[in-house]
């Protein structure tokens, strides 16, 4: 009955009558499309067929003096006046299937991984699906262990989760993305990589993710060098792959990398259409994307499964508090900051526990735990209020009860806090070890 119903839905897409438009302009990586207007909307696509070169895909994102204006997926070699646009199906769509585990694919969910072809699942999945009824949608369930000590203890994350991992460029995202891939007990791993450098693909899929990680993930390829109609694509792909696993009733782990590039191709789409920028240069569609974005991770409907999300943001100049940051930060429910300040003295991963926060904390935690994470955090706060001061040797030992607690318990937390990328912690022994050690500080 399912596949049957997937079939009534493909014909029902179908489209009872061919449309054609013409080349009217071309300016940059602009088409003005005339002769369709009063037939397409925004988010339909065409193809245009250049001299010489295989047809090029473009997708309409808007209108401007009768002509519809439309950015192509590749090059526009080969394009010029009046060569003929045809329409196609306006709302795209994908045919995800279990067999993708183990595979590497594009923002069309095209193979890149020379493993050949790829099998297609019996159901379609919109590359824009809605987020599911608030009012319909399951409460996050319970922890998940997502193997990175620092993170399963102090920032406890529950599955359906959303969580931000906030930081400048070469503070450790890929490393620690690759070791949530490796030790997460989550079903299903998705992860995207969007706008990322071409080189460091193969070295993310041996490095970081390696053969254990890659083995029940699916991985969704962007690089910088893509156009920004296929970024932003791959973010959707990311998103409506993990959807497919979390209808099958699996816990999914969505990995994206990052949401900046994602705002920054909607930028790039929305100023070639005529949007006037506004903060920072990002356009206001920007802002009204993201949220529909992010928004399709989380709990699934009742007797689904979940999407337990991990979105890195991108922060230029080390600057927490810029608009795309901001912006995420208040969707999101949580986020993990990566310090700079700690990755250069040599701690990885170089989270911020103070600046860092799980909403899901502390109501999925026992009393024990709670207050257990509260006196290690009050003590790595009033480390952090003194660190100058105890490094210049001006604080004097038994100055203050408090603060000679803190230095006595700095390095044993230091040590807690840090995890080699090959090292797998268990959720319950981070409580165990934590508390060992503020009974007695040994490192």
């Amino acid at each position: 009955m399912s596949s049957y119903n997937a079939l009534l839905a493909e014909i029902r897409r179908l489209q009872p009558v061919q449309l054609f438009g013409h080349v009217t302009g071309v300016l940059g990586m602009m088409l003005e499309i005339g002769g369709i207007t009063q037939e397409v909307s925004i988010g339909d696509r065409c193809k245009i067929q250049g001299r010489g070169t295989k047809a090029i895909e473009a997708e309409i994102i808007g209108f401007r003096s009768g002509k519809a204006l439309a950015m192509p997926f590749g090059l526009l070699d080969g394009v010029g006046l009046g060569q003929a646009v045809e329409m196609l199906r306006a709302e795209p769509i994908i045919y995800p299937d279990n067999s993708w585990l183990g595979r590497v694919i594009n923002a069309k969910a095209e193979p890149i991984d020379a493993k050949g072809s790829m099998a297609e699942g019996s159901a379609g999945m919109s590359l824009r699906n809605s987020p599911p009824p608030a009012n319909l949608r399951q409460r996050v369930g319970e922890k998940i262990d997502l193997g990175v000590r620092p993170i399963n203890t102090f920032l406890t994350c529950c599955k359906g989760q959303r969580m931000g991992i906030f930081a400048g460029s070469g503070v450790g995202k890929s490393v620690l993305l690759g070791m949530l891939a490796r030790y997460s007990t989550a079903d299903v791993i998705v992860i995207g990589l969007i706008g990322e450098r071409g080189r460091e693909v193969q070295e993310f899929i041996d490095d970081d993710l390696g053969a254990e990680g890659l083995a029940r993930s699916v991985l969704i390829i962007a690089t910088s060098d893509e156009s920004p109609l296929m970024r932003r694509q791959a973010a959707q792909t990311t998103l409506a792959v993990a959807e497919y696993f979390r209808d099958q009733g699996k816990n999914v782990l969505c990995l994206m990398d990052s949401v900046t590039r994602f705002a920054m191709a909607q930028r790039e789409i929305g100023l070639s259409a005529g949007e006037p920028p506004a903060s920072k240069g990002y356009t206001p569609t920007v802002f009204a994307e993201l949220p529909k974005l992010l928004e399709r991770a989380g709990p699934g409907l009742v007797g689904s499964g979940s999407i337990t999300a991990m979105f890195t943001v991108l922060v230029e100049g080390d600057d927490m508090n810029e608009p795309i940051a901001d912006a995420v930060r208040g969707i999101l429910d949580g986020h993990i900051v990566l310090d700079r300040k700690i990755a250069e003295r040599g701690r990885y991963p170089a989270i911020n526990i103070l600046r860092s926060i799980s909403r899901t904390m502390p109501g999925c935690n026992s009393r024990e735990e709670t207050q257990l994470l509260r006196h290690a955090r009050q003590l790595l706060s009033s480390y952090e209020d003194m660190a100058e001061l105890i490094r210049l040797g001006a604080y004097r030992r038994g100055s203050d009860p408090q603060i000679d607690e803190a230095i006595l318990f700095h390095e044993p937390l230091e040590h807690f806090l840090s995890q080699d990328r090959h090292e797998r912690a268990q959720l319950a022994d981070g409580y165990q070890e934590l508390a060992e050690i503020l009974k007695n500080p040994v490192v």
